[in-house]
Order: structure tokens, then sequence, then C-alpha cells
């Protein structure tokens, strides 16, 4: 049975997208060799990588692209290889290219249907972003681990990742900074998932 994970870049105020709903607010941190290396040490080729219809798109329009690929070899194989499932009520059937292939599409976030993709799973299953489906699984009660990537920025409004959330008690599992200022937090609910 897979871990269900989660990683996802929130703001100091606790936002994971911007005022209008933008995600590129992050995007502009800067990438140190200690932040690079703990990112890639992250990325295993062969776990399961979780999308909702937006994060999905944003992945889909860089990872394949020859940019993303000369940039970051690493990531971009990764991307490629590792199974995709994408939560979306309206996507129906992903048109699989070079370098974007093995691509799920899951139409709702119920607990027998993500307790069957996590029993089935070979390893991890990590949503990336996506807040939406984060607070939809949080409320289930099936994060096994949160992982949250603090960006040292005050957005002052947006999206909050913990929005209609229930109360979850965490432990702290790890706590890491990085040179650029960004610092790692990854929990797990007490009592378990």
């Amino acid at each position: 049975m897979g871990n269900l994970n989660t990683f996802t870049h929130v703001s100091v105020d606790g936002f994971f997208a911007g005022p209008r709903g933008d995600a590129g607010w992050f995007k502009a941190v800067r990438r140190t060799d200690d932040y690079q290396e703990f990112t890639h040490g992250q990325a295993e080729a062969g776990d399961t990588l979780v999308f909702g219809r937006m994060t999905y798109d944003m992945m889909k329009s860089w990872w394949p692209t020859p940019q993303a690929i000369e940039t970051d070899p690493l990531m971009a194989r990764v991307v490629d290889e590792s199974p995709k499932i994408v939560f979306s009520k309206t996507l129906r059937r992903p048109a699989e290219e070079p370098h974007w292939r093995n691509v799920t599409v899951v139409h709702d976030i119920d607990r027998k249907t993500v307790e069957k993709r996590k029993e089935d799973a070979a390893g991890p299953l990590t949503v990336l972003g996506s807040g939406s489906v984060v607070q939809q699984l949080a409320n289930l009660g099936l994060i096994d681990e949160l992982g949250l990537m603090v960006v040292p920025v005050v957005l002052g409004g947006g999206k909050p990742l913990f929005d209609d959330v229930k109360r979850t008690d965490l432990e702290l599992l790890e706590s890491r900074t990085f040179e650029n200022g960004l610092t790692f937090m990854r929990f797990a609910p007490k009592g378990g998932a």
C-alpha cells in the first residue's frame, strides 16, 4: 500500500495561490544548490504524481517542453516516467504525447476510490500543489504525510490551503531550511491517517 503525501508551496500567511488564483508567485524563488538537491532527492521516477486540474494543466504546459527538458533533465524525466493521476470533473481523456504519458483521470474524490488507489500503488502517491485536492483529502482523513514548502512572502490574500479543513492535530516529522529562505516542514496526522 502506498502512502498518500502532499508537497505544496505556501506563503507565510498560508496561501497556496494568490488573490487571482495565480500560483506563479513561488517561481521567483532563487534556486540554490541545497534547495535543488533536496527537491531532486524528493523526486523518484515511479512514484505516482497526483494533481488537480489546474496544477495538471500548469505542469503539462511546462514539463514536456524542450526548454524544461534542457533546463532540468532529471525532473523532466521523473515527471515523464511517473504514473500521474489527475482529479477532474471535466477532463475526459488526456492526450498522451512524448514526455507526457501515464495519465489517469479520476472524476471524484471519495474515500473508497482513494483508498483503492493507495492499496494498488507500488510506492507513494504525492499530491503536488493542488490546494483544493489537499483540502478534500484532508477532510477525508486520507493524507499520511503533509509536506509544506513555506516561501518567505506574505501575499496578503488569495486561496488559503486549509480553507474549510476540519481540525487535525499534527506531529512534526521533519523541518529544514534552505539558503534561499524557504523552509520545508513535513507532518503526519497524530494517530495516523
